[in-house]
């Protein structure tokens, strides 16, 4: 068995950096389970000539693996050591577009773009279609998008993405900075940011982008689809045909700088929203797709949480790497990461759930 050293990604923001070592560990036993089981052995923190690394054992790494760990968010180089030498190992990358799509927006509450990564690697790793990584489009939503750093990261690996925010300056700042950046890199598209209007009243703001990397490609057809709506997140159904994702990703407000709002007004917490919202988010996943939540835990309880995914009728994965992705953001907010699948029926006994 060869032996493989993960270095990781420097990361400017030093409270997650600290955090990142056991966030890949966990991100790497998710891999794993996603090429089959048993591929990655003996997963562990390493240190190699005083640089931090995240090591692993394996018999082989073919071109399904270096697909998948090139997924890995804080993975930035993978090596084979052997003795006292480090054999690059070239990793997949999915990156169709410049990652200054995601880096170059700077604000007051935004995510990690690792961490960000990281969510959306450990929900595709958790669904059926993991299995289509490199080899389709998926259709990500963001049903709480703020101002776009996941929306943005999807379309960086050529995804179709899709956003709802009900706060309309959000909308406005984030289509702003989409069409600004489209134009500076000289990408072919077509952009529109216009009312919604159904019974001659305006029921919301719809930006929609068709671009594609090349000239070539746009005239092909070969085109990646962004939609971003200043509406109510509860309200997605009223805009999105059922079972059209792969994957919802979102980030639930702290309830620290901001909070939340559901069906009783303004909430401190995330529960209330996510009570309203999730079973409206389930129905708009395919079979096999997966959500995955992130989310404040010294204002809402893991289990809490979990259970809202389980009554929207959704399988939550808890335990083994899934219960290692809490980490410390500051000193008000604690991170933590929920993941969910939709579980595909059994053609040949409706209505039984086939786990795995």
């Amino acid at each position: 068995m060869g032996r493989f050293a993960l270095l990781l990604h420097p990361s400017a923001n030093r409270v997650y950096a600290r955090a990142s070592v056991g966030l890949t560990v966990a991100e790497l036993a998710v891999a794993d389970r996603a090429l089959g089981g048993g591929r990655l052995q003996d997963v562990a923190p390493t240190m190699i000539a005083g640089v931090p690394y995240v090591g692993f054992g394996a018999d082989a790494v073919d071109g399904r693996t270096v697909t998948v760990l090139g997924l890995l968010s804080a993975g930035y180089a993978l090596f084979e050591v052997d003795r006292d030498q480090l054999r690059p190992v070239p990793l997949v990358r999915q990156d169709r577009l410049d990652d200054d799509l995601v880096t170059i927006p700077k604000y007051a509450g935004k995510t990690n773009e690792h961490f960000t990564r990281l969510l959306l690697a450990v929900t595709l790793l958790s669904s059926d279609v993991a299995a289509d990584l490199g080899v389709r489009r998926f259709a990500v939503l963001d049903p709480l998008c703020g101002r776009g750093t996941t929306l943005n990261q999807a379309l960086v690996y050529g995804w179709n993405a899709a956003g709802i925010e009900r706060d309309r300056r959000d909308v406005d700042a984030y289509a702003a900075f989409v069409q600004t950046w489209l134009k500076r890199k000289r990408l072919p598209h077509r952009a529109d940011y216009a009312p919604v209007r159904r019974n001659r009243q305006v029921v919301a703001r719809r930006l929609h982008v068709t671009l594609a990397p090349t000239r070539e490609a746009f005239r092909a057809g070969d085109t990646t689809e962004l939609t971003v709506l200043n509406a109510d997140t509860t309200a997605a159904g009223d805009f999105f045909r059922a079972a059209s994702f792969d994957l919802v990703v979102a980030d639930a407000p702290y309830g620290v700088q901001h909070g939340s709002r559901g069906d009783r007004g303004l909430s401190r917490g995330p529960l209330d929203l996510l009570s309203a919202a999730v079973p409206r988010w389930a129905a708009l996943l395919r079979p096999g797709g997966a959500v995955g939540i992130s989310w404040n835990t010294t204002v809402a309880r893991r289990e809490d949480a979990a259970r809202v995914l389980a009554d929207a009728g959704l399988d939550v994965l808890d335990g083994g790497p899934y219960a290692a992705f809490r980490h410390r953001v500051d000193q008000a907010v604690i991170r933590d990461v929920l993941v969910a699948r939709k579980v595909r029926r059994s053609p040949s006994a409706p209505g039984v759930d086939q786990g795995e």
